[in-house]
């Protein structure tokens, strides 16, 4: 917790620094430019996980039979620039790391190593993702209702481990690489100071597709989060939010270490957390 309010403390120096050391944000009496850093705490659920590594793999299901059955602690950081009124662009942060340990009730093959029943593993599950976004205002002029769509570049970083507990065993999965996806985002003023919102970044399609690359695998994102707020004297905005966080991939690559190279990974996730905006006009 410490350590996420000191982010947060951080980032709202940031943005203040930011905006006095820039003559066009302090200067600007129209407000084309406006800086927010947000940051959300709360925890995560796990409603669905399972992963695969080879075809003869294990499909395995992290919330049965890895640990997976409990809640985690999240956080979520991003900045937001809007200029001249329409647009936005946002930077993303969310860390994404969740470790367990577990007595497998099974045999669990990962990429043509068993880890036999009645053994211990650790698990790690570690998918942290930065994205960086631009919104584009489609109702400017209504003062209760704003609806904006743009597109996303995400770049994952992702981890995926299996260990015995004496060590062993070991096998290991990482990959990083882009993923581009649709963005909306809708706001409603209900009152003088509340709001509510919905935002999502999401999309479905091959990955040989958006990388250009030979691998025969489908993957999805889908990131979509309804929150309700309430806007205290500026510069500070506090929210309560409900996020979904689903996605993954099955398909075939180039295998680059043990096993034939097949990967099915789904997850479907929720959050349930409170937010903090900080804005300087």
């Amino acid at each position: 917790m410490l350590r996420i309010l000191s982010i947060f403390l951080f980032t709202a120096l940031f943005t203040n620094a930011f905006a006095q050391n820039s003559g066009r944000m302090t200067t600007n009496p129209s407000g084309d430019i406006q800086l927010s850093g947000i940051v959300e705490i709360g925890y995560l659920g796990v409603l669905d996980h399972k992963v695969q590594f080879s075809n003869s793999g294990t499909y395995f299901d992290y919330r049965k039979d890895g640990g997976q059955n409990v809640l985690f602690p999240v956080s979520r950081f991003s900045l937001e620039l809007r200029y001249k009124e329409r647009n936005t662009i946002v930077l993303l942060y969310q860390p994404l790391r969740l470790e367990t340990q577990v007595l497998l009730q099974e045999d669990l093959i990962v990429d043509d190593l068993t880890f036999p029943a009645s053994s211990g593993v650790k698990l790690l599950y570690n998918f942290p993702f930065y994205r960086i976004s631009y919104l584009r205002e489609l109702v400017p002029d209504s003062e209760t209702f704003k609806f904006a769509l743009g597109g996303s570049l995400q770049l994952r970083n992702a981890t995926i481990s299996f260990e015995s507990n004496d060590g062993n065993l070991y096998r290991t999965n990482r990959d990083v690489g882009p993923v581009p996806a649709v963005k909306i985002k809708a706001r409603r003023e209900l009152g003088k100071r509340t709001f509510a919102e919905f935002e999502a970044d999401g999309i479905y399609a091959p990955v040989s597709y958006l990388n250009g690359s030979d691998n025969e695998v489908v993957g999805a994102i889908l990131d979509a989060s309804l929150r309700t707020g309430i806007e205290f004297d500026q510069p500070v905005t506090s929210f309560f939010n409900l996020r979904y966080l689903g996605g993954g991939a099955v398909g075939t690559s180039a295998p680059d270490g043990p096993g034939d190279g097949y990967v099915r990974n789904w997850l479907n996730f929720f959050t349930v957390s409170v937010g903090f905006r900080y804005t300087i006009n």
